[in-house]
């Protein structure tokens, strides 16, 4: 009688289930390359740490001496520093300039900028999209100089008569409250300006972001007979309202830094003002601290940045609220 033998399981496989081969469970050790590169990625990390906190030390130490005087002290050794005022009461409507300017041309361009990058991204044919795509990298790398002579001389005088309509029209609004300045030298044209600024840097991450979305949810979307727009806002804004609020993050932190350009165009103030078509109302920290540097005393260098820490904190700030909102829908991929 014939036996028929079956063939024998590997040592210690359960079920007879087939093992890799030993040499593809063995475990290498690190190389020296291997290593180095670990080294050196963790070093690059913790430059950034360090670099963060040296900037955040040599604020505090060199705005100490400010920070620690009284205000009539400082009154009587500035001339450009308020008599009768603290530091926290100057301080204050710089921070409330920078914070307006900022968060006007963040309203400005961000619809403006979403609206560019659909288009790139699912209208504009290829061709057109490339070159459009080119032309708003250019923007990004135009210096703010030059954004501020275009704002200055060429700008603000075509907005002079809508800033007068405005003015007339809804005047009864506290924002639009006239007289509006002529020239329009106001906190308006800079959000303007700011806008046309920070549109590019918004645009290009949001065209990123939209260009990620996942084509089966596009084409289900389709498929199930919604039209291109129902499209877009079922799979492609629900999946890049992170990307969104990183792109326009990014954007408020290059406003809330601007120098050149508001220091060109605003007629500087030192309100708490909600007139946006009025001069004299408002003034930045980055501008304020630029106008004032060349002739201050080293007292008055100890004041500029102690408002130079005030926009290092707000700064610091706005990019950890951001990155809170970010990481609350890190897990959303657009389908749920």
């Amino acid at each position: 009688m014939t036996t028929t033998t079956s063939p024998t399981a590997p040592v210690g496989s359960p079920g007879g289930a087939p093992q890799p081969p030993r040499s593809a469970r063995r475990r290498w050790p690190e190389g020296r390359a291997t290593r180095a590169f670990r080294w050196l990625a963790t070093g690059a990390g913790a430059l950034i740490l360090v670099v963060l906190a040296a900037v955040a030390l040599f604020l505090i130490v060199r705005a100490w001496p400010a920070l620690t005087a009284d205000g009539a002290t400082l009154g009587e050794d500035i001339s450009w520093f308020p008599d009768d005022s603290s530091l926290l009461r100057f301080v204050g409507p710089l921070v409330f300039g920078t914070l307006l300017a900022a968060v006007l041309a963040l309203l400005i361009a961000t619809p403006i900028s979403i609206g560019i990058a659909l288009f790139i991204s699912h209208y504009a044919p290829r061709r057109l999209a490339n070159g459009l795509g080119y032309v708003i990298d250019l923007l990004a790398a135009i210096p703010s100089v030059v954004y501020g002579l275009w704002g200055a001389i060429w700008l603000a005088p075509r907005l002079s008569p809508v800033w007068q309509w405005l003015s007339e029209t809804l005047g009864f609004i506290p924002l639009f409250a006239g007289p509006a300045a002529d020239p329009p030298r106001v906190i308006l044209t800079v959000g303007v300006v700011l806008a046309a600024m920070i549109l590019p840097i918004i645009t290009a991450v949001c065209r990123e972001v939209f260009l990620q979305a996942p084509r089966l949810h596009e084409e289900a979307a389709l498929a199930l007979g919604a039209t291109r727009w129902e499209m877009i806002r079922m799979a492609v804004l629900p999946f890049g309202r992170s990307g969104i609020v990183s792109a326009a993050m990014l954007g408020l932190g290059r406003a809330l830094g601007e120098t050149m350009a508001v220091l060109m165009i605003l007629s500087p103030g030192a309100l708490y003002s909600f007139n946006l078509l009025q001069a004299g109302q408002h003034q930045t920290i980055a501008a304020n601290i630029a106008l004032q540097f060349p002739e201050a005393d080293p007292t008055g260098v100890s004041v500029l940045i102690a408002t130079g820490l005030a926009l290092f904190v707000i700064t610091l700030a706005v990019n950890m609220a951001a990155r809170a909102i970010v990481a609350r829908r890190k897990e959303f991929s657009g389908a749920n």
